[in-house]
């Protein structure tokens, strides 16, 4: 009889975009067709964030990315200047990057199982992905023990993912986590769905033992931080892998703005990596056309690309990499500004 040992053998390995030039491949697909050709106009329009200098890129995380294999690619994003905030499920930042920093992993599995079986083993599926599930328990148990060391009061995600980081510089088992570069780099990362992922099972186990005086979590204060990051910024752009709150979340700071009497301008570049269709009027599948509508984005230098993330995501990352419009680029470090609330933010002039 098959033990759970059996199916927790092999760990995902996680794409290593510096090891793999597609640029010659993105210039041929910008000759083709469909697909290819929106790609390739994607990738262009990241290396143009990246040779603007004056250009905040905003990443926005949603989908089971990291489990996936991923997590390298943003990871050296991160490392290379190549991103100045990031705005994230939590599945992704947590349960993904977080637990395997914690020197947990995800393991090749497949669809083709009994997930009755799976449930009494305590393995998790995620479609072809497997995870341990005590050892999500530990992670949850993680969160829970940070937010009992700080100071009883509300947070912002950032500023709670900035005590995850702190605490992965000592405890880290690996050296690839996004959560600890971003600490590192002074990266900002939004979670603004905070408790819908294993940070939510910690923080109802912190709150419910400490129920007179416990770490909260303020979104607004995430859309109020992620507004003075616009009103910081010259110009902005997005990349975009799936849609969601993350999505509309970063989208949204350009309206945010204007509600406080601070207009700015529409993010000035955005791509968006989805494989939702925009006719049920889904979020994720909405264009970024339809965002100029509302004042979000711009649509001189913006991209839909209808593919699955672990196919487009490394090809467009590792031409923007071996482009090398990121060597000089000096990273925003936005934690220093939003951490002094005493530092004014200047309104961008539109």
């Amino acid at each position: 009889m098959a033990q759970k040992a059996d199916y927790l053998k092999t760990p995902i390995e996680h794409i290593d975009i510096t090891k793999h030039n597609t640029v010659p491949l993105i210039d041929a697909m910008s000759k083709m067709a469909f697909s290819a050709r929106d790609l390739a106009r994607a990738s262009r329009i990241y290396d143009m964030m990246l040779e603007d200098r004056d250009c905040a890129v905003i990443l926005t995380l949603a989908g089971s990315l990291f489990s996936a294999g991923l997590k390298r690619v943003v990871y050296d994003l991160v490392r290379h200047n190549m991103v100045d905030a990031i705005v994230s499920t939590g599945a992704v930042i947590v349960d993904q990057d977080f637990f395997e920093a914690l020197g947990f992993k995800h393991y090749l599995g497949t669809k083709w199982v009994d997930d009755k079986k799976m449930r009494s083993m305590r393995i998790d599926r995620i479609y072809d992905t497997f995870i341990d599930e005590d050892e999500l328990g530990e992670c949850d148990k993680t969160i829970s023990n940070i937010a009992g060391f700080i100071e009883p009061r509300p947070y912002s995600s950032r500023e709670f993912l900035e005590h995850m980081g702190r605490y992965l510089v000592k405890h880290a088992k690996v050296s690839d986590s996004v959560v600890l570069e971003c600490f590192k780099k002074g990266v900002p990362i939004f979670v603004p769905a905070f408790s819908d992922c294993s940070a939510g099972f910690g923080l109802l186990h912190h709150q419910w033992h400490n129920p007179e005086r416990h770490a909260t979590l303020d979104s607004a204060k995430d859309f109020r931080e992620l507004v003075r990051v616009k009103l910081a910024a010259k110009e902005t752009g997005l990349i975009m892998i799936g849609g969601g709150v993350p999505k509309n979340f970063a989208q949204d700071i350009t309206v945010g703005a204007e509600m406080i009497g601070l207009p700015t301008r529409m993010h000035k570049y955005a791509v968006q990596i989805t494989v939702a269709d925009e006719r049920d009027g889904a979020l994720s599948g909405s264009t970024l056309r339809e965002a100029c509508s509302w004042g979000k984005v711009d649509v001189v230098h913006e991209q839909m690309v209808y593919s699955e993330a672990t196919l487009a995501f490394p090809l467009l990352a590792s031409y923007a990499y071996h482009k090398g419009s990121w060597r000089g680029r000096k990273g925003m470090k936005w934690n220093a500004l939003l951490d002094d609330a005493s530092v004014p933010t200047p309104a961008a002039k539109v």
